[in-house]
Order: structure tokens, then sequence, then C-alpha cells
């Protein structure tokens, strides 16, 4: 089989290797479509070299079939589609002990610590499969995992409808947050300095409005009477967006940090104090936000075509990585089965 396989900073290449049988607990998959997102880029850079092994496949955004399951797996028939939440908790630490295991303190993401998606077939443990409707195309499937991402994110802001909210970057993860916050019965507006990025929003529906050009916190004030914005989704991961956050936030607001900040960055305590702001770390998703995902995408209730800019055969999985690189697409989608 063909696999793209990450061999160092800045380099992958496509190879033929062996493809193994699905050992006991597995379901081999044949891999239709894979997303590239921020955390890929990352590794091509070299950034993660301490978690992933060269050579090796990376990717956890993606949609296939069932090409095959191992012994004692049960439920899923060759063919199904399907789609994998990558996660692998120990399922013994205090955050597993506690209801918490996507969090878990020694979790294993599949398609980093362990062999990812941009391979034609791939072994994953049954656990981590996710049935599909057979009315959901491969190709908005391959997004369910991102927009997961979205739908914990606003489950997390403990978002409900009428409320307002603010959405602070307007890169893949903020558009779907838009989009499930919008889902919800909440008033959105995003902010985005990128042009490009903007007019992606105006065709998704979302209202994006350019930080750079006007005062943000006064908009939302006027917006809302002067009282703030209910949630605030922080998406752009810089000290100054993750500074100007609170700001926003009317009293007990709730600020939603979506972004990873490699370093600590200053935050108005004092703000917090004075308004009894909630400030909520949200990470990865959990398996109910991996079916309202599917769901919304069942429905049809996601435009998402808007956010995949191309799809790229797998023999050129260095030029997507370089092209994500420039920031000159929204979302690619490797096509990875021939």
């Amino acid at each position: 089989m063909r696999a793209a396989r990450y061999q160092g900073a800045r380099d992958f290449r496509v190879e033929a290797v062996e493809a193994a049988e699905p050992a006991a607990g597995e379901v081999q998959i044949k891999v239709a479509y894979a997303g590239i997102c921020g955390t890929d880029l990352h590794i091509f850079h070299g950034h993660m070299d301490a978690r992933v092994s060269a050579p090796q496949s990376i990717g956890h955004e993606m949609s296939g079939t069932v090409a095959a399951v191992g012994e004692g797996v049960t439920g899923l028939a060759i063919g199904q589609p399907v789609t994998v939440m990558p996660l692998a908790p120990c399922n013994d630490c205090p955050a597993c002990r506690a209801g918490h295991s996507h969090i878990c303190q020694n979790l294993d993401f599949i398609g980093i610590e362990t062999p990812g998606a941009l391979q034609e077939l791939w072994n994953v443990p049954a656990h981590a499969v996710v049935a599909l409707d057979a009315g959901l195309s491969l190709e908005h499937a391959a997004l369910i995992e991102p927009l997961a991402v979205a739908c914990h994110d606003v489950r997390r802001a403990r978002l409900v409808a009428g409320e307002f909210a603010v959405v602070v970057g307007g890169g893949p993860i903020g558009q779907l947050i838009a989009l499930v916050a919008q889902a919800t019965g909440a008033q959105v507006v995003l902010f985005e300095p990128n042009a490009d990025r903007r007019q992606v929003s105006a065709e998704l529906g979302i209202e994006a409005l350019d930080p750079l050009s006007l005062d943000p916190v006064a908009l939302v004030e006027e917006r809302t009477g002067g009282a703030g914005a209910d949630v605030v989704f922080e998406v752009a991961g810089v000290a100054p967006t993750a500074l100007q956050s609170v700001e926003f936030a009317r009293v007990r607001g709730r600020i939603v940090i979506v972004a990873i900040h490699p370093n600590p960055v200053p935050m108005n305590l004092h703000r917090m104090f004075w308004r009894e702001l909630e400030i909520l770390g949200a990470r990865v998703y959990e398996r109910e936000d991996f079916e309202r995902a599917a769901a919304l995408l069942t429905a049809g209730e996601m435009p998402v075509d808007t956010l995949i800019t191309e799809i790229i055969p797998l023999d050129r999985v260095q030029q997507a990585f370089e092209r994500l690189e420039r920031a000159d697409a929204m979302k690619l989608l490797v096509a990875v089965a021939e």
C-alpha cells in the first residue's frame, strides 16, 4: 500500500509499505480522505519530534470505510463508512477515573504518538471507530473531527440560544465554532484581520469584522447595550488576543481558551475579579461531541463545502503542507485512496 510518511522537519515522502493485518481488537480502515490541521503543521515544522517516531504516517482528521476487523471486534461491517475519534486513554489515571478520559494524563493521540491516516490502510483500536450514516459524504465526514472540537468548545461554554458570543480568530476551528454557536441559537460576531478568512466567513453566513479597523470591544458593548458578550472564544492563540478576551465579557461571562498558547500570557485578573468572570479550558472532545458533529453534517446544517479549499492527491502531500504553511488555504483534504 502507499503511505505518506513524515521523515523529519519539512519532509514528507510517499512510500510503498506493507499493510499489516488488524490485530485483535483492531479495525482496518480503507482511508478515503484525511484533513491536515494546525497540529499536523507543527509536526511538519519538526516541533513535535519528541512525540512522532519518524518515519511515520500522521493524520487524525479522516473518513473511510471498514476494510477488515480483528478478532473480537463486533458491530462493524465491511464497507461501513466510519471515522475515528483519535484518543487512546489509559483508563487508569486520576483523570480517567474521574470520567475525563478525553484528557487522560497519559493520553496517546492516535495519528501523533501512533501512526495516522495518511496511509491507504490504517489499523486503529475498535473503541476509537465511529460508525457513520451511509448518507453522509466521505468528503464531509473528514471534517467530523474538527467539527467535534467546535462542538466541545461550545458545550464547554454552556452557550444557549439567545446569548451573544464573540469568536476571536477565523481559522478553520474559529469558523466551525461560529457555525456551531449559530446552530445553537446564539448571536455571533467573529473578529479576524485576514480579509480572505473574512470572505470565507461571509460565504458561511458568519458576520466577521476586522478588529484592526474598528474598536472591537466598543462594538460588542454597543451590540449588547453596554453589557458585553455572554461567551468569548479565544481561538487566535496570540498574547494580545488572550489579554483582550476578558474585555469583551459581561458580568459573569465565560471565556473559553480554545487556542494553544505555548507560553504564559498576561491576563487582566482585576477584570476577572470585578466581573466574576469564568475562564474555561477546552481541549479535544468527547464521544457526544463526535456524535453531534456527525449529526449536524448528516442533517446538512453545516455548509462545510465552503471550508474545503481543495482536495489533494496523496502524492502531493508535501506540497499541501507547504501551501498551508503559506496560509493560502482554509482546509485541504488529502484523497488517500486511489
